[in-house]
């Protein structure tokens, strides 16, 4: 089409202009684009992915990681450029200017799972709630009555769900402890799967409980402000990959854009 191949070549000439720019990555091959496991799991990073290199013709190579390992090398000019949910660790490497070009290019939320609500016979279920800390609260109590009775799983990696979870727990001033609090297995599923197949409650992202949730949970708590997700993207400033400007431009455009606001779980900002 015309209009793409105008938008690609205005960013391509833009991008490659500068002195810095004609200097190709020292690692050559694809663009390394580190991202988030929510972003993964809920299939926006793959579908992104597909549509830059249709639009373009550059390769992208997905780093799928937890956040704040995504952005350690993000920091160290591991990767090129990076999609993440975790504004407060990103807006600290920011500010050292160890990155560059960060775009808001979504919204979401995180959202409390887990086992659904008891109703009256013929009845429908409750809607879900809105303030996360009274269910986490509720969830202690019951725990500390009966500590077989609930399990509660935590990502526990550094993802940008862990990273919530753990904020939310502190605004709860609640101190989650064995045998009712446990770690997800890394390295085997994917976090939202072990969260439905073990019927646990959860802190989850939005996104990939559409793209891999559903009965037997049940969303508990949703719309709650203190569980907004901001995605965004960024590229390093230790690496020179000269394709960093053009997928970070690309995202925060017309055609990036319109990828986001057709997946599920995602708003435009």
């Amino acid at each position: 089409m015309p209009s793409r191949r105008l938008f690609v070549a205005g960013l391509t000439v833009a991008a490659f202009a500068s002195p810095a720019a004609q200097n190709p990555s020292e690692r050559g091959g694809p663009l390394r684009l580190g991202v988030d496991r929510a972003l993964e799991e809920s299939g926006l990073a793959h579908r992104l992915q597909r549509a830059f290199g249709f639009d373009t013709g550059i390769a992208v190579l997905l780093v799928p990681g937890p956040a704040l390992a995504v952005l350690d090398a993000v920091r160290d000019g591991e990767t090129d450029a990076a999609l993440l949910n975790t504004p407060g660790a990103e807006e600290d490497l920011e500010h050292q200017g160890l990155i560059h070009d960060r775009r808001v290019i979504a919204t979401s939320e995180f959202i409390v799972v887990g086992p659904p609500p008891p109703r009256a016979p013929g009845k429908r279920p409750p809607p879900p709630e809105h303030r996360a800390v009274e269910v986490l609260e509720r969830i202690q109590t019951q725990a500390a009555a009966d500590p077989a009775s609930i399990v509660f799983l935590s990502a526990g990696d550094g993802s940008g769900v862990h990273v919530a979870e753990q904020a939310l727990w502190r605004v709860a001033r609640i101190a989650p402890a064995a045998p009712w609090y446990v770690s997800a297995e890394h390295g085997g599923r994917d976090f939202t799967a072990q969260v439905r197949a073990r019927g646990a409650y959860a802190l989850v992202e939005r996104g990939a409980w559409a793209a891999q949730g559903g009965a037997p949970s049940a969303i508990l708590v949703e719309g709650d402000p203190l569980l907004v997700e901001s995605v965004h993207a960024m590229r390093a400033f230790r690496a020179a990959h000269p394709a960093g400007k053009i997928f970070v431009a690309w995202i925060a455009g017309g055609h990036g854009r319109a990828v986001v606001a057709r997946h599920g779980g995602y708003r435009l900002r």
